[in-house]
């Protein structure tokens, strides 16, 4: 084969993994945070169960999807843009626009929690636990990713923030979510959220399903 004949070919393989890689996705995605581990951290041996920078490596994150965190009331969610706030695995000092607590504060141990957390601006978003004082933080509680803008963001996220609660779209679909649940309150520098999203989707659906059974 001749040399201008190789540099073409391999010019040409190069292109064509170049557009693949930057293949558009075609729905929306939802990321269990951790996988099979979860978002725990074990107490015992005072350590993540679960290495969670490896864990985000591994994956690709654009606008509209969602992190699933399922976990239990011992760790917190903590999602912040200031990477200052995420070195320091504390919200303190966090500003009013830039970190979200979605999580923390309850007296109840070891009570179950799933965790919705929508992915709404693009670029670096980081994401720790600063229970025990940030020592789950520093012990492994801690991930950064990059939001990609993929389909962009669906409608009910598309809003100033802070961006309200949402359900999050089944991972096989493009349909964005049917309808958000508002953020409540702001407290200690960030932006706070009600974080038990089972239980208002139980009352939401508790008050919609005798009006679905009366339409005839």
């Amino acid at each position: 084969m001749a040399p201008e004949t190789a540099a073409f070919t391999a010019l040409f393989a190069l292109l064509i993994t170049a557009v693949a890689s930057q293949t558009p996705p075609t729905a929306y995605t939802n990321y269990t945070v951790g996988g099979p581990a979860g978002w725990f951290f074990n107490a015992t041996n005072n350590i993540s169960t679960t290495n969670y920078s490896s864990w985000a490596a591994s994956q690709t994150f654009n606008l509209g999807d969602f992190l699933i965190f399922r976990t239990n009331s011992n760790q917190t969610v903590i999602q912040t843009y200031n990477l200052t706030t995420f070195n320091s695995c504390s919200f303190d000092d966090a500003s009013d626009n830039d970190t979200v607590q979605y999580y923390g504060g309850d007296s109840n141990f070891n009570k179950p929690l799933v965790i919705p957390v929508p992915l709404t601006i693009k670029g670096p978003n980081y994401f720790f636990s600063d229970a025990d004082d940030g020592v789950q933080c520093q012990r492994g509680m801690a991930f950064e990713i990059e939001v990609n803008t993929g389909l962009g963001l669906p409608p009910s996220l598309n809003q100033p923030p802070p961006p309200p609660y949402a359900t999050p779209p089944d991972s096989d679909s493009s349909q964005t979510p049917p309808f958000t649940i508002p953020d409540e309150t702001k407290k200690n520098g960030g932006f706070k959220s009600v974080a038990n999203l089972r239980q208002d989707l139980f009352f939401f659906f508790m008050a919609v399903i005798p009006l679905l059974m009366s339409v005839r």
